[in-house]
């Protein structure tokens, strides 16, 4: 019997232990499902539960055009094609906008003749179409095109706009979700070219050895999500002191597409605070 009770009280310790013990720091990958380490891709997250329901269809948006599009060649034999609004005046500062997931719509359009507005129409703008016309208000689509493009293609995008805006062009970059992580990998493809990088709760680059060749220090508009969660900001802020490059960032206290008025959770105040530290930023780097 004084064995039994014994037992008892092992077992009850054990189970008091196991419950009242400190959780370790979840690692931000675990519960999603990759065929392939974690990276820099975002389209790793398109198979995770839940992924998809956590972009709602953005809301109808139209605007009036004062840009058009426009084509320039890639080295694979394509074209590249992205909504141009020249500058005033002939100039080699250029600013390369990059979509969210959804495709180049009239929302990215609009939002890069905000920026050029806000340049004083001194910088040329373009907003680069990264999945080759493909344009979707679908979630489970709009994964689709993001998985099926091949990062090859991509980067002859980028390349190609930079060959076409010139050997002398000084080039920033700024993105939203999918193409806030692009900001980041055009602003490393465009070497020397490059002055600056704004990311919109992008994934960010994860090779140290590949930071280290930035040349620019790069402003981070984060949210308060489960993806591109506050565990790999600080991962990225990490690696960026190890690669010797400065970022600064802040995490805002709203929903991913927070700053995207067509998106149902659009966050104003929020945004309206990101906006002005990104056109300042670039009104820095273009000296305008």
């Amino acid at each position: 019997m004084i064995k039994l009770f014994l037992s008892l009280i092992l077992v009850l310790s054990g189970f008091y232990f196991l419950t009242e013990k400190e959780e370790l720091p979840k690692d931000p990958f675990a519960d999603i499902t990759i065929c392939h380490t974690p990276s820099d891709d975002m389209s790793q997250f398109v198979n995770a539960p839940g992924f998809a329901s956590f972009h709602p269809s953005p809301i109808f948006f139209e605007f009036d055009a004062k840009g058009e599009m426009t084509s320039f060649p890639t080295s694979d034999g394509m074209q590249g094609k992205g909504y141009l609004i020249k500058a005033s005046a002939p100039t080699d500062k250029w600013l390369f906008v990059y979509q969210e997931w959804w495709g180049l719509n009239d929302h990215i359009k609009h939002q890069a003749e905000v920026f050029y507005d806000d340049l004083g129409g001194k910088v040329n703008v373009i907003a680069l179409d990264m999945y080759d016309g493909k344009v979707t208000s679908n979630p489970q689509e709009a994964g689709q095109f993001m998985q099926s493009m091949k990062e090859e293609r991509l980067e002859n995008i980028v390349k190609g706009a930079k060959t076409m805006a010139g050997p002398n062009a000084k080039i920033a970059n700024v993105g939203w979700c999918f193409g806030g992580g692009w900001s980041l990998k055009s602003a490393l493809l465009n070497g020397e070219q490059n002055v600056g990088s704004v990311m919109y709760y992008g994934m960010p680059v994860r090779d140290v050895e590949k930071l280290k060749t930035l040349n620019s220090d790069v402003l981070g508009l984060f949210a308060t999500e489960e993806y591109i969660s506050e565990a790999i900001i600080k991962e990225f802020a990490t690696n960026m002191e190890k690669a010797g490059k400065k970022l600064t960032y802040k995490i805002f206290p709203a929903v991913h597409g927070f700053s995207n008025p067509s998106n149902p959770k659009y966050d104003e105040a929020a945004s309206k605070e990101a906006y002005a530290m990104a056109i300042g930023y670039l009104k820095e780097k273009f000296g305008v």
